[in-house]
């Protein structure tokens, strides 16, 4: 079931303005340390190389008799430390003043001096309102908890405002820069919280959590992980997560609690409280709403939708139909990377061959300036059509190496036109580019010099994969293992292969050895005289061997004590094959004596 989170914050303009404050104001120059030292401490009842304490137990005791019998008091103790030197003075713990741990010397700062500027946290700070051009007049757009207590609201006029306080710290609204910081937020949601997020103007983000809630330690942790970490950055944070979001967005902003997490299919009851202003509606159908009496969510459930569309429009009907789960609501998800794209869209729809190609031909002249610009190379493409009727088609194609050669690029992309269904007619092309590589220029001197240059086979592989599929098109490697069936692997076709090893291989080696049948072999190191394969008898007129192969003890336990001993074989009609037998023919734990065919010969 899916589950979105909702992340609202309340205060964003007023405490990024703080925020920057904080970071802007002066910070007082680093003082040293400097300790005043007595050379001449005179009569100093601690000597500095140690003695008694005066924090001991007989110290703290009152009453009790000290030095020569008189009658020492803790207050006599404390009156004696604050005469001697502070080189000299015990720390507080050793008085025994207080028995828990000593505060962190760097989590609070040194009381400033006079003349240095004294820096106040942003989240202790004057109130604050901000200014915004609504319409044709000036208004109050948010204001912070300590000026709503002077009587300032969001939808005030400026002027009433600043009559009513005169001496409130008054600023213009920069919802750019709140833009801005919510854009960062959703950035840092992808790569830490979750694959797809994205912005709920104007203050706030919406995450899609499906799937990834355990990877943060269950839904309540990563809340309060949030929380915790709006907190640590200076933001007041509601959060909230349930099954739809529109049901997150309305109990983030309309809640009791700051976190909330709705049970899955709880969504209903989470709602029915709330007003109908959490339904995202707009003025217009606010005011039909509390005109007909709709006060809260539950009030609009039992009204047909008929009568309740008429009276609050299709838009409302959408809004209740999204948060209820009735009508899907997607998440469109801000890009990490920004993936090269070009875009052409038509006058006229299209829908022939020729006429597809040439969209292609212009998408592709358009991606070539746009790689070539930023110093890539495509190594895949993504064309996206879009019909008149909001249907889409997709075709894809990828290159062995990175390039931005149009003409090459074009063939291959001609070889997917007729994937593509126009329909009624395509009206919208997107040409993406989502996978990059870089591309640097390439050393024209030995083709300048006339020097033999190798043939470079990345386009004949792009055709060829782009005819059969990628997958059919491969080169075979070595691989470091004495098993013969993973002694090779599949590697891309351009790819440099390596140094084959100098042993004796068939040149047709089986996937999987086929059994042998009637074998008759003089035990223990002499080749099978006879055997049967797939059905037909063979005599073995010439044999050598054998090549004893140990079992990879480290892949799994079977392995451990595992031999194979193979022979080359040659049979009456010349026929060569690479038989091998499980076991050395003497102990028992190294195989069951069976007999397989592993290859054959040219």
């Amino acid at each position: 079931m899916r589950r979105a989170v909702s992340l609202f914050l309340p205060y964003l303009a007023i405490e990024r303005l703080r925020r920057q404050d904080w970071f802007a104001a002066p910070r007082p120059e680093p003082r040293a340390l400097q300790l005043p030292v007595d050379d001449n401490p005179g009569a100093c009842s601690v000597p500095r190389g140690g003695g008694w304490r005066p924090g001991a137990r007989w110290a703290r005791a009152e009453g009790q008799g000290g030095e020569g019998g008189q009658s020492r008091t803790r207050g006599d103790v404390v009156r004696e430390i604050a005469a001697l030197p502070l080189h000299a003075q015990p720390p507080m713990r050793e008085l025994g003043r207080r028995s828990e741990a000593a505060e962190h010397p760097f989590k609070r700062p040194a009381p400033p001096s006079s003349g240095e500027a004294v820096i106040v946290p942003y989240g202790a700070a004057e109130p604050l309102a901000l200014i915004g051009k609504v319409g044709r007049r000036d208004e109050i757009v948010a204001a912070c908890p300590a000026a709503r207590a002077l009587g300032i609201r969001v939808g005030m006029a400026a002027t009433h405002a600043r009559a009513l306080v005169s001496d409130l710290d008054f600023r213009p609204a920069e919802p750019g820069a709140d833009a801005a910081l919510l854009d960062r937020l959703a950035l840092f949601g992808i790569r830490r919280w979750s694959p797809i997020v994205a912005v709920s103007p104007p203050d706030g983000i919406c995450l899609d959590l499906t799937g990834a809630a355990h990877l943060h330690g269950g839904e309540a942790r990563f809340c309060r992980r949030l929380q915790a970490f709006c907190r640590r950055a200076g933001f007041t944070a509601r959060i909230a997560i349930a099954d739809t979001l529109g049901a997150a967005h309305a109990l983030a902003r309309y809640g009791r609690e700051d976190i909330i997490i709705s049970p899955p299919g709880g969504v209903l009851r989470a709602l029915s409280p709330l007003p109908v202003a959490a339904l995202r509606l707009e003025e217009t159908a606010l005011g039909a709403a509390r005109k007909f009496g709709f006060e809260t969510i539950a009030d609009l459930l039992p009204v047909a939708r008929g009568p309740l569309a008429r009276r609050l429009g299709m838009a409302a009907i959408e809004r209740l139909d999204q948060a209820l789960g009735g009508k899907a609501e997607p998440i469109t998800p801000r890009e990490d990377v920004v993936v090269p794209v070009v875009e052409r869209r038509l006058l006229e729809p299209i829908g022939t061959a020729e006429a597809i190609a040439q969209v292609m031909q212009d998408l592709l002249a358009d991606m070539a300036q746009l790689l070539q610009s930023r110093g890539l190379g495509a190594r895949s493409l993504r064309l996206i059509a879009l019909r008149i009727d909001g249907g889409e088609e997709t075709v894809a194609i990828g290159t062995s190496r990175p390039t931005r050669e149009a003409a090459h690029l074009l063939r291959l992309l001609k070889l997917r036109i007729d994937r593509i269904d126009p329909g009624l007619g395509l009206e919208q092309f997107r040409l993406l580019a989502p996978h990059t590589e870089a591309l640097d220029a390439e050393n024209l001197g030995a083709i300048l010099t006339g020097e033999t240059t190798l043939r470079d086979p990345a386009r004949l592989v792009d055709v060829v994969s782009g005819r059969i599929g990628p997958a059919s098109v491969f080169r075979l490697a070595p691989a470091e293992s004495h098993v013969p069936e993973r002694a090779v692997r599949a590697v891309n076709p351009i790819e440099a292969p390596g140094t084959w090893p100098s042993w004796q291989r068939p040149v047709r080696l089986f996937a999987r050895p086929e059994p042998l049948h009637r074998v008759m072999a003089l035990m223990p190191d002499q080749p099978p005289r006879r055997f049967e394969w797939r059905g037909r008898a063979y005599k073995v007129v010439a044999g050598d061997g054998p090549e004893r192969i140990h079992g990879e003890w480290w892949r799994r336990d079977a392995e451990v004590w595992a031999v194979r001993d193979y022979y080359r074989v040659e049979d009456e009609h010349g026929g060569r094959y690479w038989v091998f037998r499980r076991g050395d023919g003497m102990e028992s734990n190294t195989g069951d004596l069976t007999w397989w065919m592993h290859g054959v010969f040219a």
